[in-house]
């Protein structure tokens, strides 16, 4: 296996459960706008505006990759129903939202790996989520953040990695990727010939109609 020069990282799922962030996030937004904007809200839960926001994603299927974009164009089609110009209180909730969703609790071997990995690696974030580095308090550990957004593209696409690969200067096999999803992280980055690591924290199966991955770990310890 050729030495890689840089590691890149997966966030949401890879160095924190993100279903209990968003599932809290969502909650304070709701509960936000129904304490200021109850009439924006009006007969709306967290799964109704969740499927506003798979709504925006198919009306605009060139931004379905930027989260925030989403979030945003789905708030503001509620204020407007509601009879709401653009309205600084859309502002006021997404950072809400933002606070919650960074509201992150790492994996017990997320820090230690990460401080020395940086020791010998350059290390990148690659995401499709909108969790912010500095929010969530290792921004110090990266070299950079690549993401859904920033690149025009969410992983599997090829647009990511490349993205990655030019902010980081290197070429694709001297990048190891490191992230829990088999199809976005495993097959995207292999594709993108890149390096691969599987981390399956939760025994997981994986799926039979890709090609097995090259390797597996169970936490980012494994990588030292």
């Amino acid at each position: 296996m050729h030495a890689p020069r840089v590691i890149s990282l997966d966030l949401d799922d890879t160095l924190w459960p993100v279903g209990p962030v968003i599932a809290a996030a969502d909650a304070e937004f709701l509960a936000w706008l129904r304490a200021r904007h109850p009439h924006v809200v009006h007969g709306h839960d967290v799964d109704s505006m969740r499927a506003l926001r798979l709504q925006v994603a198919a009306r605009f299927p060139d931004q379905s990759h930027d989260m925030t974009f989403v979030r945003r164009q789905a708030l503001a089609d509620q204020f407007a129903s509601a009879g709401y110009a653009e309205h600084a209180g859309i502002d006021e909730a997404l950072e809400v939202f933002f606070l919650g969703r960074n509201r992150v609790q790492f994996y017990d071997d997320v820090r230690p790996a990460l401080l020395r990995l940086r020791m010998k690696y350059r290390l990148f974030a690659v995401s499709n989520g909108n969790a912010d580095l500095k929010r969530c308090g290792i921004d110090d550990l990266f070299d950079g953040h690549v993401t859904a957004a920033a690149a025009g593209a969410a992983k599997p696409d090829a647009r990511i990695f490349a993205h990655l690969l030019r902010e980081a200067r290197v070429e694709p096999i001297e990048v190891l990727h490191i992230g829990d999803d088999p199809l976005a992280d495993v097959v995207g980055a292999t594709q993108a010939g890149m390096q691969t690591a599987w981390l399956n924290r939760e025994a997981r199966a994986w799926p039979s109609h890709y090609a097995p991955p090259v390797r597996v770990i169970t936490s980012l310890a494994e990588i030292l």
